[in-house]
């Protein structure tokens, strides 16, 4: 173990950890915001309701995405400095543009969300969180446009008498092929996890409602009708949204066949050329002896995910590392194999997993109906926290698979390390750095589960029952 292996793994759990958050904000933005239009427009206060209720869930998680998202910032510099150094350059245009713009914007109108409410016109007050979710997604294309330089780096060239990459074609990093596809992929899954969270949320206080435990309160009567709606609506977005996620990722593969074929083979297991190439579903293998010892696979399909016919050739690791050698010198140009085939049948099975449950549900809620048993709403429960994870083996999947470059073809992940930080000040921060995310994450779920018991009459309180005529109290008597 080394500063090397540390600095890896701290950056691992804090980005991992932050991207708990994001997917969430990027959707629930736009369903916060929807909710508010649903209200603007027909003035009915259940809508209203939500939109506070589901709102406050909204902020919360905002707040922690911005705290945990800055330290990523001082990841660079901290444990990264070669690598800051030779992307700088480029980094600077698109990072630039996610702060001035995009979360300047974000962070601008959510404040005005926040303190606007019976201060500014209702048009007014709408537009800032149409404003504030525009910004949540435009954030996300500039930092994913950086990142997607990384796995195809276009727009740059490299100064000889610095080694720095310098910037030459801004343009080309924002329109790069890998970071527009990537992107549509990132915010459909954004909104598979945002689905599945109002599902979640609605599905345990149906649940509280039917099978109450001792101490809880009664809720309101119309708290069933908003409950069941927003159920069915989280169904729904996580169903229509679950079908982008597969066309985009059926374009990622296609990239990936293009400009990262070591790691499409290393996802599959594909250790040689194949034409006919099928999908792996369980594989056993000897990553040193380069073989298989048992592939269960469906024929022809790996081949149309990367080429469109499933008779297409797809590269296999063997011959990937060849030609790796052959251009950039001796050396094990092969990604960690076992993470990356397991982490790519758990991003789908995940993911998949959740999108099937939604699809379920709005079957199992047509016409006014609700499902009767207590696992059904458990499962859609469960839905959540494995939509989560099914984004972050998504990320390990991406991340890993680059292996072993910080820049594809440009700079290795062993020469990108500070070198001037040892291995104890690396384990320091790393400790420090669990630990803090570990008490934030109490802190999390405690806000998060606090509200959602105390449901949409704390967000935005009932108005009293009107008493009865015949049995109102007299005011005089004579």
């Amino acid at each position: 173990m080394d500063a090397l292996d540390l600095a890896r793994w701290q950056f691992g759990i804090t980005t991992v950890y932050h991207f708990l958050f994001v997917p969430l904000t990027i959707g629930l933005s736009v369903i916060v915001a929807s909710l508010q239009t649903a209200w603007y427009r027909t003035g009915r206060p259940e809508y209203l309701r939500a939109t506070k209720f589901f709102g406050k869930l909204f902020l919360i998680n905002f707040a922690m995405g911005v705290v945990t998202g800055i330290v990523q910032e001082f990841q660079f510099g901290m444990n990264w400095s070669t690598y800051s150094t030779f992307v700088g350059d480029v980094f600077g245009a698109p990072l630039a543009m996610e702060a001035l713009i995009a979360f300047f914007l974000e962070s601008t109108f959510i404040g005005l969300w926040i303190f606007g409410w019976d201060r500014l016109r209702k048009g007014v007050h709408l537009a800032c969180i149409w404003a504030a979710a525009l910004g949540s997604n435009l954030s996300a294309y500039f930092i994913l446009a950086a990142n997607a330089w990384m796995r195809n780096p276009v727009g740059h060239e490299v100064d000889a008498a610095t080694g720095r990459a310098r910037l030459t074609d801004i343009g080309a990093v924002l329109t790069n092929p890998q970071a527009w596809s990537t992107y549509f992929h990132v915010i459909a899954a954004s909104f598979v996890v945002a689905g599945l969270f109002v599902a979640a949320v609605s599905a345990w206080k149906l649940m509280r409602e039917r099978w109450s435990g001792p101490g809880d309160a009664t809720p309101h009567p119309s708290e069933h009708e908003l409950f069941r709606t927003s159920l069915r609506a989280g169904f729904l977005v996580t169903a229509i949204a679950g079908a982008l996620v597969v066309a985009s990722g059926d374009h990622q593969a296609k990239l990936a066949a293009t400009y990262e074929p070591m790691k499409l083979a290393a996802a599959e297991a594909l250790w040689e050329n194949e034409q006919s190439a099928g999908f792996s579903l369980f594989a056993v293998g000897d990553v040193q002896g380069s073989r298989n010892h048992v592939n269960v696979q469906i024929p022809g399909v790996l081949s149309f995910l990367a080429t469109g016919s499933p008779w297409g050739e797809v590269q296999g690791i063997e011959n990937v590392q060849a030609q790796y050698e052959q251009l950039y010198g001796p050396g094990d140009y092969r990604p960690n194999i076992a993470v990356i085939y397991w982490a790519f049948r758990l991003m789908m099975g995940l993911g998949l997993a959740g999108v099937a449950i939604s699809v379920a549900g709005l079957w199992l809620t047509r016409g006014g109906r609700l499902p009767g048993r207590r696992w059904m709403y458990r499962v859609v429960v469960a839905a959540l926290p494995a939509a989560l994870a099914g984004n972050i083996f998504g990320w390990i999947l991406t991340e890993m698979g680059r292996q072993p470059w910080t820049v594809r073809g440009e700079l290795l992940t062993a020469a990108s390390v500070s070198p001037g930080v040892s291995l104890g000040q690396v384990a320091f921060s790393l400790a420090t750095f669990t630990l803090l995310y570990g008490v934030l994450a109490v802190v999390e779920a405690g806000l998060l589960f606090r509200y959602v018991k105390a449901g949409p009459g704390a967000a935005l309180p009932y108005e009293p029952d009107p008493v009865p005529d015949e049995r109102r109290d007299p005011a005089f008597s004579y």
